[in-house]
């Protein structure tokens, strides 16, 4: 998929959402377990009440690599779902993956050769040659480590050179020079989004996929206000708020109602910003 796409597909549904899979199998509606295939069938009850209102699916890779071959299998199945009956979807591969050369090449080969992911989220900090790999793709995406929304970013990423100059500033400055606006976006924590202005004065092209909306407390008005470029330039996700907003057997309609309020307050955004 390619930026344009993306964005026409924004402008399309209205909506800058993605929706975080983090299906933990301790946490999904009890009565699901009288079908074996538990967590699937949550992940397909999810997908199809939220597709109308969300452009992007981030499945949390932990969650299914925790209960090992089963898991690898619910993720599988649950890309090839999305990909038969939602193509328009953006998904990304919420992996953390990033390694020497030759171990980055086989993970990229796992999320872009056989399974079919539109990007992988990848840690940047071993350098140009443990992310190269991923850009090999045609169509696929690297998303970037940035600025991310826990409370340890403060532990490193802010650390100052003696230019003044930010880690995380200085990851953005030299990692976008590997790829391009095309093939790369870049993880930006909800959180920090006082920072996003100064993160637009280093990439003011690039798609940012922002963590921290919802459960996490992050201000999706402050998020707009401050990352928003001409093709929208967002990726906005929500995981928990949308996902476990009930644990009945009404669980989908509550995920849809959730994730149709903020499909709305996304439309005000866009209209407001003259961007449909």
């Amino acid at each position: 998929m390619t930026k344009e796409q993306l964005f026409e597909n924004i402008r399309n549904k209205k909506s800058f959402l993605c929706i975080g899979l983090d299906s933990d199998i301790a946490k999904i509606p009890e009565h699901l377990f009288e079908n074996e295939d538990a967590l699937f069938e949550f992940n397909k009850a999810i997908i199809d009440a939220t597709a109308p209102y969300c452009v992007a699916y981030k499945p949390n890779l932990a969650f299914y690599e925790s209960i090992g071959l089963e898991g690898w299998d619910v993720l599988d199945r649950t890309v090839e779902y999305i990909r038969s009956n939602y193509p328009d979807q953006f998904i990304i591969a919420d992996a953390k993956r990033g390694d020497i050369g030759n171990t980055s090449t086989m993970y990229a080969k796992t999320f872009f050769g056989n399974m079919d992911f539109d990007s992988v989220t990848v840690a940047p900090y071993m350098g140009e040659d443990s992310v190269k790999p991923f850009l090999e793709y045609e169509g696929k995406w690297v998303t970037v480590l940035a600025l991310t929304s826990n409370k340890g970013a403060f532990d490193f990423q802010f650390s100052e050179d003696a230019e003044g100059v930010k880690l995380f500033e200085k990851v953005l400055k030299i990692s976008s020079k590997w790829g391009s606006a095309d093939n790369m976006m870049y993880v930006v924590g909800a959180t920090k989004a006082e920072m996003l202005s100064d993160i637009r004065n280093i990439i003011p092209n690039h798609f940012l996929l922002v963590p921290g909306v919802g459960a996490q407390g992050g201000s999706l008005q402050e998020v707009a206000k401050n990352g928003l470029n001409n093709q929208c330039g967002l990726l906005v996700n929500s995981s928990r708020a949308i996902i476990y907003a009930d644990n009945t057997e009404y669980f989908a309609p509550a995920a849809a109602k959730a994730a149709q309020s903020v499909q709305a307050e996304m439309e005000s955004i866009l209209k407001q910003n003259d961007l449909i």
